[in-house]
C-alpha cells in the first residue's frame, strides 16, 4: 500500500486526446477539478483553445492547479524533425516554465517507451540508456524527458516522467481506429513476418498508473515504464482487427520489403495532400524486437495492469459495434 495524495485541481494538455481524456474522467469521478487546453475548446470539460508554444494565451488557467499533467504531443513517424521539436521539445519547456510559475507543486510528462528506440533485444528498464535514432518522435521525447529532468534538478517544480507502452481501448485512434481503416481499404501490412512485439496496456490500467506517478510521494524525479505484464507478437494484436475487418488474416512480409513497400505508398498518399504514416520509420516500430519491465512502477507507485488482453479486446469490439464501425 503506498500513500496518495490526490490533486484538489488538475490541469492537462492535448486534452481532448485518447489518453487525457481518459484522465479527466478518472479525475472528475474522485471528486478533483479538472481543466485544461487543446486545439478546440470544450467549455462543458474545462477545456480552452490554447497552442503549447503561447503560454501567454493559457497559463492564467494554472491558477489553484495542483498538478500538472502534460499529455500533448506531435505523435508522427513521418513528421519533419522541426515540426517535432517545437511541439515535443520546446513546447514542453514552455508548460514546464508556465506551470512552475503558476505555483503548481507536480508535473508529470507523458513520456513513450518509444524512447528506448526499436533494436533492443531484451526487456527494457528505466536504467536502459537512451539513444537519438533520427526519428522524430524518438529523438524529440528523449530531449523532452531531458527538458523535464533539469527543471527538477533545479528545484523549480516536482516532476515525474511516464513511459507508456503500447495503449489501446475503445477510442484509441493509431492502435484500433487506424489500423481498422487501413485493414479496408487493404493498406495494412506488417514486417518483420509479423512477428515484431507489442506491449498492450489498455487505457484503464494506464490512467491508474498516471494518477499514482501524480500523487505519491515516491515517484517525485522518478521515471517509470507503464506496461503491463503481456507481451504479444504484432500479428497477434492485429489478427483482431483482421478478423473485424472480415480479412482472412493480415498481411506479413520481411521488413526489406515491408519498407520498400510503405515509402512506396505513404510516400505517394502524402504527395496527394493526404496524411499518412506509412513509412520505414513505422514499419521500424512495428518490427521491434523488445519489450519492457514495470518492476519499479509496481515497488514504487503500486502499479498493477488489472485488464487482461482479451478482456480489453472484448472491449474495444463492444464500441466499435456501438459506434457502428463494424458490423
Amino acid at each position: 500500500m503506498v500513500d496518495m495524495i490526490m490533486p484538489k485541481k488538475v490541469f492537462i494538455t492535448g486534452a481532448n486526446g485518447f489518453i487525457a481524456r481518459a484522465l479527466a474522467k478518472k479525475y472528475r469521478e474522485l471528486g478533483a477539478e479538472v481543466g485544461g487546453i487543446d486545439f478546440v475548446a470544450e467549455p462543458e470539460w474545462g477545456v480552452i483553445v490554447g497552442d503549447l508554444l503561447q503560454p501567454e494565451n493559457w497559463k492564467a488557467a494554472l491558477a489553484g492547479a495542483d498538478l500538472v499533467i502534460h499529455c500533448a504531443a506531435l505523435v508522427s513517424n513521418t513528421a519533419p524533425m522541426a515540426d517535432a521539436w517545437r511541439v515535443n521539445v520546446l513546447g514542453t519547456k514552455l508548460v514546464l516554465d508556465a506551470a512552475a510559475a503558476s505555483g503548481v507543486k507536480r508535473f508529470v510528462h507523458i513520456s513513450s517507451t518509444g524512447v528506448y528506440g526499436f533494436e533492443y533485444v531484451d526487456q527494457l528498464d528505466e536504467e536502459t540508456p537512451l539513444r537519438p535514432i533520427n526519428h522524430p518522435y524518438v529523438d524529440t521525447k528523449i530531449a523532452a524527458e531531458h527538458v523535464v529532468l533539469a527543471t527538477y534538478l533545479r528545484g523549480e517544480i516536482d516532476c515525474t516522467i511516464v513511459r507508456p507502452a503500447d495503449i489501446y481501448g475503445p477510442g484509441s485512434r493509431p492502435w484500433v481506429v487506424v489500423p481498422l481503416e487501413m485493414l479496408n481499404a487493404g493498406k495494412f501490412l506488417l514486417p518483420a513476418n509479423g512477428r515484431g512485439m507489442f506491449s498492450p496496456l489498455y487505457i484503464d490500467d494506464l490512467v491508474d498508473g498516471i494518477i499514482l506517478a501524480g500523487g505519491v510521494e515516491q515517484g517525485k524525479g522518478q521515471i517509470f515504464n507503464l506496461c503491463s505484464d503481456e507481451m504479444l507478437t504484432c500479428v497477434e494484436f492485429f489478427t483482431y482487427h483482421a478478423c473485424w475487418a472480415g480479412a482472412k488474416k493480415v498481411l506479413c512480409i520481411p521488413s526489406s520489403l515491408a519498407n520498400l513497400l510503405a515509402d512506396l505508398v505513404g510516400g505517394l498518399t502524402r504527395l496527394m495532400g493526404k496524411p499518412s504514416e506509412l513509412g520505414r520509420n513505422t514499419m521500424m516500430m512495428l518490427a521491434r524486437k523488445n519489450g519492457y519491465k514495470n518492476d519499479k512502477a509496481k515497488q514504487l507507485l503500486g502499479f498493477e495492469p488489472k485488464v487482461k488482453f482479451e478482456e480489453g479486446m472484448r472491449k474495444v469490439e463492444v464500441w466499435l459495434r456501438e459506434s457502428q464501425l463494424i458490423q
